[in-house]
């Protein structure tokens, strides 16, 4: 089965990461309903989980890029759950949770890393819902977490 999807992103240089492991009680996907469900997923870079606070020791592009990290892994979650990208019809809804300081208000910047990764991969299906809000902790110190709802077509 070919992954137009997955072939699209590597040609804009983005490889795929090993889905992650849940950490806690939880399942790192739920399909209902013609939805899967993808539970927060956190930033890593060459392996490395990216660490910190923004407006603190996180700068914007570095949190922008966490975020884009974040989709990358939504999407691994994704192709595991699934077998394919191509069964993405489209992304519903994201929600960008950001390790951020009381006076950083560029929560909305840094969640697009992820908004225009899903754009860049799916085109207008990549266009979504989104929530981004700071929150003063996140599992780990993660410096971003992003979850996903995405609508899929039948297997």
């Amino acid at each position: 089965m070919t992954d137009t999807i997955a072939d699209r992103l590597a040609s804009l240089g983005h490889v795929l990461p090993q889905p992650a492991a849940p950490v806690a009680a939880y399942v790192p996907t739920v399909e209902v309903n013609g939805l899967l469900h993808v539970s927060g997923q956190l930033p890593f870079v060459d392996g490395k989980l990216v660490t910190g606070r923004l407006g603190e020791d996180v700068s914007l592009e570095d949190g922008t890029a966490a975020a884009q990290a974040c989709a990358l892994m939504l999407l691994a979650q994704v192709k595991a759950a699934l077998g394919s990208l191509d069964r993405v019809a489209r992304v519903v809804k994201l929600g960008a949770f950001v390790n951020s300081v009381g006076t950083f208000t560029d929560q909305p910047k840094v969640a697009n890393g992820a908004s225009e990764l899903m754009v860049a991969a799916f085109g207008d299906a990549g266009r979504h819902a989104r929530s981004a809000v700071g929150v003063p902790v996140l599992p780990l110190g993660a410096a971003v977490e992003v979850d996903a709802v995405f609508a899929i077509h039948p297997a």
